[in-house]
């Protein structure tokens, strides 16, 4: 068996050699593998610049609301079927029908031997109540009663007495109706002209005579305003000497 020389020169040489050449295909190796990272590692941050919503984001942006899109209308306009055709109604005709006549049914007449005859009762009359007091008239000169009226005064006077010439005194008197055209409408009281008597009433009509016939009125009356006599009417004078017209009312009821 043949003995080497390790200490040989050229066996060192080749085996520094062979080291060489190891340590060249490793860094060759390495190299290779920092390029693929290296352009694995650009792919996936052109994927994520590209696409920033992929699942292999891991800080992906908000998701955006994607826009609605409303349609526009659009008109459609009608039209009739380019089958429908219009078919007539024929429309039947009316036979006339004869009406039947009408025989009137002939009508009894029924005989009246006598027409009666109704004969209203005539309306029961109604009493008319009486008024208690009745009146006396007179017309007389107005200087009986006042001395210094002589012919320049006009009116009615008077009393009121119970049935045993007793005065009554706080009756009403009112005296209306019509003199010459004007309206007369006055009121007094009974007890209010003493010189007439303890009931003596007076109206003053005017500062002269005048004629009149049967327009003016006299009445009595009750306090709450019921009468007490019936309208009793008189005249007036257009003399002087019978320029007072009075009246006296008794109670006879």
């Amino acid at each position: 068996m043949a003995d080497f020389d390790y200490t040989d020169d050229s066996f060192v040489e080749e085996v520094e050699e062979e080291k060489k050449s190891f340590s060249i295909d490793m860094l060759d190796i390495f190299s290779i593998l920092l390029l693929i990272a290296a352009a694995c590692l650009g792919a996936y941050f052109l994927l994520v610049f590209v696409n920033p919503y992929t699942a292999m984001n891991p800080l992906p942006p908000n998701t955006p609301i994607p826009p609605v899109i409303i349609p526009s209308p659009t008109n459609t306009p009608l039209g009739l079927n380019t089958l429908w055709t219009e078919t007539p109604t024929i429309q039947p005709s009316i036979t006339p029908t004869s009406r039947s006549t009408f025989t009137p049914i002939p009508s009894t007449t029924p005989l009246v031997l006598f027409t009666e005859t109704f004969t209203p009762e005539p309306p029961t009359a109604t009493a008319t109540p009486q008024m208690p007091f009745e009146a006396n008239i007179q017309q007389i000169s107005s200087t009986v009663m006042h001395s210094d009226t002589s012919c320049n005064w006009l009116g009615v006077g008077g009393t009121v007495e119970d049935a045993d010439k007793s005065p009554i005194l706080g009756v009403v008197v009112r005296v209306q109706g019509t003199l010459v055209g004007s309206t007369v409408d006055q009121t007094t009281v009974a007890g209010v002209s003493p010189a007439y008597g303890k009931s003596g009433f007076e109206f003053v009509l005017g500062d002269a005579p005048l004629p009149s016939d049967n327009t003016l009125y006299i009445r009595l009356f009750d306090q709450a305003g019921l009468p007490l006599s019936d309208e009793v009417r008189f005249s007036t004078s257009g003399e002087c000497e019978t320029n007072l017209t009075l009246i006296r009312f008794t109670k006879v009821r």
